[in-house]
């Protein structure tokens, strides 16, 4: 007997592609929403994924790509128009008779919000219970990732330096990897996870001096972190060419931050899973090739 259909925005994307090893691994009929038919769907279909080509700010293909669906994942990129991405995929989802949505949101969102990308995702989610498809929100805290994206990596790579405008603020960064898992055990039994919401932490609250710390023990390089102010860290950005929306949300967040906004931590990865969530040390040595400083 064939296992429900489950689709998946982002299936080439980080935590999304995440989720298919896992569903796959679960043996899980899986359908991935892709922007085109090219080699890297021609390898998810050598996976025996179903590829449906289109995009979600054009609801044909995804109402198209909904059919037969009985559970999806939906995740949209730091970029505007999450608002019409939403609505047009929870419309879709609805037409489709589809039982359950899991929908990446975010730690930060809130109606109130500094960043526009943050309260945008509030939004969304307002949008998912609207539609009256039973739906499960993830709001995962600042990844462990943030480590290798641009505005990081060179830093550490090249100055043995972790610069960032934490200021003394603490989070538990939660790795794409175990959000992945959050979202493929959800999606394969979707019934006990409608209209909850949950919050995604890694195992421990830090400060990013304390992670520079776990990172130097784990890669065996000694790894500064140096506070960086708001209006720097907003100049840096834009000179690696990030766009504004970008920058706006980074440079919230991060003062969201420096006010321990984003403090806290629990067990819920664990408790969704049954394995208890890497640690930033974990990480940094999964990662030890990419974060190792380059010798002068």
């Amino acid at each position: 007997m064939t296992s429900p259909l489950i689709l998946l925005a982002g299936a080439t994307g980080a935590t999304g592609g995440v989720a298919l090893n896992q569903l796959l691994a679960m043996g899980a009929n899986v359908r991935a929403l892709v922007h085109a038919d090219d080699e890297r769907a021609a390898t998810l279909r050598r996976r025996g994924v179903d590829i449906a080509v289109g995009d979600l700010e054009d609801f044909s293909s995804v109402r198209a790509a909904m059919e037969g669906v009985r559970s999806c994942y939906f995740v949209y990129p730091l970029a505007p128009h999450i608002l019409k991405a939403t609505t047009y995929f929870a419309e879709a989802a609805k037409e489709a008779g589809v039982r359950a949505i899991v929908n990446m949101s975010q730690r930060t969102a809130r109606i109130d919000s500094a960043s526009h990308d943050a309260q945008d995702h509030w939004f969304s989610e307002r949008v998912f219970d609207w539609s009256g498809v039973p739906v499960t929100h993830l709001r995962p805290v600042l990844f462990m990732e943030w480590l290798l994206y641009p505005f990081q990596l060179p830093m550490i790579v090249d100055h043995a330096t972790m610069l960032l405008p934490g200021g003394n603020g603490r989070h538990a960064p939660v790795a794409v990897y175990d959000q992945g898992r959050v979202i493929a055990t959800i999606l394969m039994d979707p019934s006990p996870h409608a209209g909850k919401t949950y919050q995604l932490y890694g195992p421990e609250e830090m400060t990013y001096a304390e992670i520079a710390g776990a990172v130097s023990e784990a890669i065996g390089i000694d790894i500064q972190y140096v506070p960086e102010a708001l209006d720097a860290f907003r100049t840096r950005l834009a000179k690696i060419g990030l766009p504004s929306f970008v920058i706006q949300h980074l440079s919230a967040v991060f003062e969201e931050f420096q006010q321990n906004m984003l403090n806290g931590t629990n067990d819920m990865v664990e408790t969704l899973t049954g394995i208890a969530p890497m640690s930033i040390g974990d990480f940094a040595k999964q990662h030890i090739a990419q974060l190792r400083p380059t010798p002068h």
